[in-house]
């Protein structure tokens, strides 16, 4: 059997990638070795960014329908709040955290690629694969032993951290293991905060942060000492655990009751150098793992999952070159460095211990996020509203004023999401102005066939189907616009 992509991993990240080619019409298979979806919560937050790229498909109202709205948080030193920090301001249509248990995000996803007559085959295991021809060549296992050869164009790994795909490419996964031990559980709480928000407490003997579920369920994550190198894990946490590190840490009188799951973990930070090779992709966690401080690997990887999905659609249905799937690494790897960065520095500011470094923590911070420009771009890193692609080989030159090339576009109230429908195509925000009368349909179906008001009078602005920015040029300049598409177009 034949089809364009097969996508290994059925979590999060594959499901969107299935469902972002399935939309677009691009032949896809989507297989996991699990008999059924993931019943932990896991990942736990959706951020803005997310939410703006899902729209395009249609999944986002489902989701949020599905989950509870955060849009502030409060960080706590000495039992006293030493920053508030909020969502709420935001330039977007989705100005929060969207808590939502993973068990639920994977439930959404997968009923909505369902009504896209695509459907996750469950307890298939890839067991090779081989590059044969400008093709790839899959051997498929079933839990009965049966065994299926498959061709597709291209094989992309979304199969999670011990990645199959990332081995048998063999692949360096580099990072390393923090020898911090944490745990994690999902709980019911009595007496807790009534307004839903996050709550992070630095405490002398650690941190503890407490994240909103639903009604009167909560997750609480905390470190509980250091590990020695080549130690067992630590035992799964009791609910006494649970309930100490909370009498000790957290704002006083709240009580664990109802555990729903109870988990011990330490931290890997690790990436591979590049997301492809040959027709060969990896994504999500197969291609970096993460802190889970500020909730951002699953984002990361469903992001990357809406970068390459439009690229492959392009080049699968010979709307543009293969040049577009050359920008994938190059455009996401950037981003994953910087996660792991920014990650790293929050766990390590989280876990400092000693009563100076402790104190000189918590006085630099308030100061800090007390300004308001900080917390604007706190906002947005958090949110990811702020994420771009400044370096992007898919890039024009710079020769005009914001949005520039790499940033992502603004979107403005009733229009359509650039990147919506069955084809992924360009939009041009421009005047028509001296247009060359066959502009629109000489590059059709690569770009949309209707303008669209500019952001500033006097420019033009090419946007990408995932909604970052391509071109930024004065009004009535053309041949800039001419020359970027004949660039990408599949000649």
């Amino acid at each position: 059997m034949k089809t364009d992509v097969l996508v290994v991993g059925a979590g999060p990240v594959g499901l969107t990638m299935a469902i972002e080619l399935a939309r677009y019409k691009v032949g896809v298979r989507i297989i996991d070795k699990m008999p059924e979806r993931n019943d932990k919560s896991k990942a736990l937050v959706i951020w803005s960014r997310s939410l703006e790229l899902l729209e395009r498909s249609g999944v986002s109202s489902p989701l949020v329908e599905a989950g509870l709205k955060v849009n502030s948080a409060k960080v706590y030193a000495d039992k006293k709040t030493i920053a508030h920090l909020t969502l709420e301001n935001l330039e977007t249509k989705y100005p929060f955290a969207l808590m939502i248990p993973q068990s639920d995000t994977e439930r959404v996803l997968d009923n909505f690629l369902n009504r896209l007559g695509v459907k996750v085959e469950r307890s298939v295991e890839l067991t090779k694969f081989t590059n044969s021809e400008g093709k790839v060549v899959s051997t498929l296992r079933r839990v009965d032993g049966s065994e299926e050869t498959i061709e597709t164009s291209w094989l992309i790994g979304c199969d999670g951290a011990h990645s199959t795909v990332r081995h048998q490419l063999g692949m360096d996964f580099r990072g390393e293991t923090s020898l911090i031990d944490w745990i994690l559980a999902d709980v019911h709480l009595e007496n807790a905060p009534r307004s839903p928000q996050i709550d992070i407490v630095w405490h002398a003997a650690g941190v503890l942060a407490s994240f909103p579920i639903a009604k009167d369920r909560y997750r609480i994550v905390a470190d509980v000492g250091l590990a020695t190198e080549n130690s067992p894990g630590r035992a799964e946490p009791t609910m006494a655990d649970v309930q100490a590190v909370l009498d000790q840490r957290f704002l006083g009188g709240v009580r664990a009751t109802d555990p729903i799951w109870l988990s011990s973990f330490r931290i890997n930070e690790r990436k591979v150098a590049n997301y492809r090779a040959g027709r060969e992709f990896l994504a999500g966690d197969a291609a970096h793992v993460h802190s889970p401080a500020g909730g951002q690997g699953m984002n990361t990887g469903m992001q990357d999952a809406c970068n390459l999905a439009w690229k492959l659609a392009l080049v699968a249905r010979g709307l543009g070159s293969s040049s577009f799937l050359d920008s994938y690494s190059a455009e996401r790897s950037p981003i994953a460095e910087q996660v792991l960065r920014v990650t790293g520095r929050i766990t390590s500011m989280a876990t400092a211990t000693g009563e100076v470094v402790q104190f000189l923590r918590n006085r630099t911070a308030s100061l800090l996020l007390g300004l308001t420009p900080v917390q604007k771009l706190a906002a947005g890193a958090a949110s990811e509203i702020s994420i771009g692609y400044p370096h992007s080989p898919l890039n024009a030159p710079q020769n005009y004023e914001e949005p520039v090339p790499g940033q992502r576009a603004p979107i403005r109230a009733g229009e359509s999401p650039v990147g919506a429908g069955d084809t992924p195509r360009f939009v041009l925000f421009s005047e028509s102005d001296r247009m060359p009368p066959d502009l629109l349909k000489r590059y059709e179906p690569l770009l949309e066939p209707d303008l669209r008001r500019p952001y500033h009078s006097g420019g033009m602005w090419l946007v990408r189907p995932d909604g970052y920015t391509a071109l930024a040029a004065k009004a009535g300049d053309w041949n800039a616009v001419t020359e970027y598409l004949d660039r990408f177009k599949d000649h």
